[in-house]
């Protein structure tokens, strides 16, 4: 679901996933999912001429080693074209479930109740 935003905006795809799904997903996990394009370019900006350690600027960040964690198990293996995968079908209960309904509403101001 992170990834949700890669055919809408492949040089922002994490601004687009983080918005789709700020209303379904906890602080932490919406604060990884905004930043898990910087944490990935660890294993690749070298590649492009970019600073590998770009995350390092989220060091003191209380999620930051989740984050990291999160991409190097999940992230970075899927860039593996021999990487051992479920089919989707295997999501879509998952996925529904995730998002069927808003954790809380996007209309109130945080901390308020509903």
């Amino acid at each position: 679901m992170y990834d949700i935003g890669d055919t809408l905006g492949s040089f922002n795809h994490a601004d687009v996933a983080s918005a789709v799904l700020k209303p379904f997903v906890s602080e932490r996990n919406h604060w990884m999912v905004s930043n898990h394009d910087v944490f990935q370019g660890y294993y690749f900006f070298h590649h492009l001429g970019l600073d590998q350690d770009m995350r390092e600027k989220f060091r003191s960040h209380e999620h930051f080693d989740r984050t990291a964690e999160f991409c190097h198990e999940f992230d970075q293996p899927a860039f593996d074209p021999g990487y051992d995968t479920l089919p989707l079908e295997h999501f879509g209960p998952l996925l529904q479930e995730s998002m069927a309904q808003p954790r809380r509403s996007i209309y109130l101001p945080d901390g308020a109740s509903t």
